[in-house]
């Protein structure tokens, strides 16, 4: 069995953290908003709850089936790109390692060392070499549908779990500035955390999802308000 390499990297977190925070993300901003723009309708509080509760539901389905359609998609392009690897390495394997030493040497070694490692690789497991010298494919990066999906879905039913409680506590006259306000707060803890957690800048990704947030909200609060004075 080939040993793992013990050092941690940012990258090994990508593709759940890509879904993770993507879903929460969406969780709290499409559910908030919503509560908001019904809310600003002048709704009562069960009708405000209803469609927050709904929001949840159908998002995180939504979420779910939507991003294993498209992981699905990348994992059967990989699949299709690995077994045409496989089919050209037992056509021509020459070739093939030609190819690899090629690819070394675009790489920066010199032709007799790029030879020696393209073969010493191809002695190993010449498609895994291929696969991730040529085609990009690795076990970090590749697809992965049903951890995908799952992040998604729970991270969206966590996200908009917050402005649902918020909807529930705070007075009801007050929903949509207490929900707009606490979904903020809660955009920005998301953007640090997943900025933190990805090795990036905490204070642009706050901004950056703030600034978005308190866009689609408002946009809400005025769709919602027109409504309820047209009613």
């Amino acid at each position: 069995m080939r040993a793992r390499h013990a050092e941690s990297h940012f990258i090994d977190r990508a593709g759940w953290l890509r879904a993770a925070v993507l879903g929460a993300n969406d969780g709290i901003l499409s559910t908030a908003s919503l509560i908001v723009g019904v809310a600003a309708a002048d709704a009562d509080r069960g009708a405000v709850l209803l469609a927050g509760i709904a929001g949840l539901v159908a998002g995180a389905m939504s979420m779910a089936a939507g991003e294993y359609v498209s992981v699905s998609s990348q994992s059967d392009t990989e699949k299709a790109d690995i077994a045409r690897e496989k089919a050209e390495l037992a056509a021509d394997p020459v070739g093939e390692h030609a190819e690899l030493t090629a690819i070394y040497v675009a790489r920066g070694l010199d032709p007799a060392l790029a030879a020696q490692v393209a073969t010493q690789l191809t002695a190993g497991n010449a498609l895994e070499a291929h696969a991730r010298d040529e085609l990009g494919i690795n076990e970090i990066t590749t697809a992965r549908p049903v951890q995908a999906a799952l992040a998604s879905a729970a991270s969206f039913a966590a996200g908009a779990a917050l402005p649902l409680v918020t909807a529930l506590v705070a007075p009801a006259a007050g929903v949509p500035v207490t929900v707009s306000a606490a979904a903020l707060v809660f955009l920005a803890v998301l953007g640090v955390a997943g900025a933190r957690a990805g090795g990036s800048d905490p204070l642009k990704a706050a901004a950056r999802v703030t600034f978005w947030g308190a866009l689609a909200m408002a946009a809400t609060y005025v769709i919602g308000a027109l409504s309820g004075t047209m009613v």
